[in-house]
């Protein structure tokens, strides 16, 4: 038997007789993501279960509970644990104090892991990880959370060589956060694409001639963000708008035999869901600050030494009082939070901020302020500052920033750091200057795809 199964939100199980590797492994059930707020809507099925707990690796991509579980973790503490070579070496420094076994894998490097079995890892530098997986001949490229950025020229390469590729991706309505207004408290609807569109134009961008949705699939189930579940991707929005002349699409929760090439649905059934008061995880919305909170909050956001250009101020509103954290920034530019004072503690104390923003229990509000996420290299957003430079990467004052992006870009070429960072640039800068209707940004915007090709 060589072959993969998806199932769970992450997970692929790459079998060769045994199962020998499973990514991302988060059980759902009792093992809840991001203080409570997250669950699986589907169960993950007895067989595949214990699969998971007989791989001979465990790989895991980056730091996110629906990801690397701190609950789902301990069931694997037998297992021999792959991880990314991140930048900070977070995760690893973190896991090995716990008593993991742990092995960075080497960036961009094809690593045996069975006879038939081999896998090449990539890190980026928002502190996500893709990884490609050869079982029996075939490709699987586990793109997870992540996008291509400065990879893009080197997945597409290695795809060429494979009669057969298969793309796992995460694309949906959202991912997270839906809990946002702007400074009028109007809500910021996300935006409702063509998710199959979205997958085919993935597909046909990174060269692979089959899709599988992945890294999709939660749901919200406290009581004070369950009303978000209504923004979630229902499974039949995957094929909507996809072409099947870019590529085969293949429902989530599949067996591959990488042998015959048989497709089966292992259609596990629904979770139960019972909804969760926030005081089960320790929350009440009545808890107030107290004087040493504010001064942690304060030490936490001012050492970022870039954010405070950035923004004239960040709002907390916790417990009905508002602490208010000053930047250095435009005065009338910022943004408020509103959460419970636990969890809003348990993040900022253990340095995981972006756990609490896809929560949908915690509330945002933008001041002049237009996305947590928009950004690039060189204007990174408030999420990559951080939730991945800072936090993850270590990285808070301009220097280290500096040498944390560097080891980044002597990973990649010159031209393929070049080209990531004017498809970043280049587009939103055509339509600002062209204008987004006109025919001139139409043709300027097709002969600079093609450049990126």
């Amino acid at each position: 038997m060589i072959g993969v199964k998806t199932i769970g939100n992450a997970t692929l199980i790459a079998y060769e007789d045994v199962p020998v590797l499973a990514t991302d492994p988060w059980f759902g059930e009792e093992d809840k993501a991001f203080f409570g707020s997250w669950g699986l809507p589907y169960q993950i099925p007895a067989a595949e279960r214990d699969d998971i707990k007989k791989a001979k690796y465990i790989w895991f991509s980056h730091g996110h509970q629906d990801h690397l579980n701190p609950c789902s973790i301990e069931r694997l503490r037998h297992l021999s644990i792959l991880i990314p070579d991140h930048v900070g070496g977070r995760i690893k420094n973190d896991l090995q104090a716990q008593g993991y076994d742990v092995r960075i894998l080497p960036d961009g490097r094809w690593i045996q892991l069975s006879n038939r079995i081999k896998i090449f890892c990539i890190a980026d530098y928002n502190q996500d990880a893709i990884l490609l997986v050869d079982v029996g001949g075939r490709l699987f490229i586990n793109m997870n959370d992540a996008s291509p950025r400065a990879h893009l020229r080197v997945i597409r390469g290695i795809a060429r060589e494979y009669n057969y590729s298969y793309l796992l991706q995460l694309v949906g309505y959202t991912a997270g956060m839906v809990n946002l207004f702007d400074q009028n408290g109007n809500r910021i609807e996300p935006r409702f694409g063509r998710v199959g569109r979205e997958l085919a134009r993935y597909a046909r961008e990174l060269g692979a001639k089959s899709v599988i949705p992945f890294s999709s699939f939660h749901r919200f189930e406290r009581e004070d963000s369950a009303w978000a579940n209504s923004y979630l991707t229902p499974l039949s929005a995957y094929q909507h708008g996809f072409d099947e002349t870019l590529a085969e699409f293949i429902p989530p929760f599949a067996w591959i035999d990488c042998v015959s090439g048989e497709i089966l649905n292992l259609d596990p059934p629904e979770a139960p869901i019972s909804l969760r008061k926030p005081a089960e995880f320790g929350d009440s919305w009545s808890d107030e600050l107290g004087t040493d909170d504010k001064q942690v909050i304060n030490d936490y956001f001012q050492q970022k030494e870039v954010l405070r250009g950035m923004l004239g101020f960040i709002e907390f509103d916790v417990g009905g009082k508002l602490h208010a954290v000053d930047l250095a920034g435009p005065r009338d530019r910022g943004i408020t939070f509103a959460a419970p004072r636990n969890s809003l503690m348990i993040a900022i104390n253990n340095k995981v901020f972006d756990d609490l923003e896809g929560t949908n229990f915690m509330k945002t509000t933008l001041h002049n302020f237009e996305s947590l996420y928009s950004g690039s290299v060189y204007s990174p957003s408030f999420n990559a500052l951080i939730g991945k430079w800072a936090d993850n990467g270590g990285a808070d004052t301009k220097n280290e920033i500096k040498s944390y992006l560097a080891e980044y870009r002597h990973r990649v070429t010159r031209v393929d750091w070049f080209l990531h960072n004017l498809k970043l640039e280049g587009e939103p800068r055509l339509r600002r200057y062209l204008g987004g209707e006109s025919w001139l940004y139409t043709l300027a915007r097709a002969a600079y795809r093609r450049a990126l090709r």
